[in-house]
């Protein structure tokens, strides 16, 4: 019985979802060169619900992909309550999905941080990651960082950091040389990751955190919520919105900044605009 629900849940992705998730994943893939031949990628699972489709398009992809190339699907435990980890042990057995789970102590090492904890955490919870992955033989981390995310994350820089910055779909650890992060839902929306988990009847955490029961009120008051609310509004008045801001990144005037920093090394207006000897 449960090998069957599997089975449906494998086959909507690739039929029900083939347009919205499927070919999306496919696209980014082979746009960007995420994947190549010989490739030992961690597939990171953090419990929720991008994540784990990330993991079950992978799977799809090693199946019946071009390539040969092997995965591992790595759960990192920063301290969950038990009921937390049992979800995700839930999920992946239903799934399918043959997890390796290793400890770490992040979040009794944040839990008295009083300024950004959870970027605190989000950074150790990357390092670790990176970590685990290299001590398994990987030279690759899949994130399932989605379309909405890169979205939010460039309007969160420009509103709240001061600086035009994206999520690009893959890039070069600077700590662990030879490791590369890709991101292969880069094209995928969240709606329709919503609407795969809901006619799939799955649930998966909300938070990473082992203080999820207190995440609904947290996420509320969260700068990322706010712009996630300001971009569904303003794209009651115009639709493709979302899409103008992704497409932002993709279209850059360096020529009209003020200063922009390439490699590590800053350009300002000045000494551009003077003409040149």
């Amino acid at each position: 019985m449960k090998m069957e629900r599997c089975q449906q849940i494998e086959r909507s992705i690739i039929t029900t979802y083939r347009k919205q998730i499927w070919s999306k994943f496919i696209k980014a893939v082979k746009e960007y060169e995420l994947v190549e031949e010989g490739d030992r990628i961690a597939v990171c699972i953090s419990g929720g619900k991008d994540s784990m489709l990330l993991a079950k398009c992978m799977q799809e992809l090693q199946r019946h992909g071009e390539r040969s190339f092997d995965l591992k699907f790595i759960v990192m435990d920063p301290g969950y309550a038990p009921q937390n980890r049992a979800l995700i042990e839930s999920n992946a057995s239903l799934l399918s999905i043959p997890v390796h789970f290793f400890e770490t102590e992040i979040f009794d090492a944040v839990f008295d941080v009083q300024k950004n904890p959870c970027y605190l955490c989000a950074r150790m919870r990357r390092g670790y990651l990176y970590e685990e992955a290299n001590r398994l033989g990987c030279n690759k981390i899949a994130l399932g960082h989605h379309f909405d995310d890169v979205i939010e994350t460039i309007l969160m820089g420009m509103l709240y950091g001061g600086q035009i910055q994206s999520m690009p779909p893959k890039l070069w650890s600077t700590n662990h040389k030879q490791m590369q992060l890709i991101r292969p839902l880069y094209y995928v929306h969240e709606e329709d990751i919503l609407r795969w988990k809901n006619a799939a009847k799955l649930q998966f955490l909300r938070c990473a955190c082992k203080f999820t029961e207190h995440c609904a009120t947290n996420e509320e008051d969260s700068k990322r919520l706010r712009v996630k609310r300001l971009i569904a509004s303003l794209k009651q008045e115009y639709e493709n919105v979302d899409i103008n801001i992704f497409r932002s990144s993709y279209n850059v005037h360096v020529d009209t900044m003020i200063e922009y920093v390439s490699n590590g090394k800053r350009y300002d207006f000045l000494s551009r605009y003077r003409p040149k000897d």
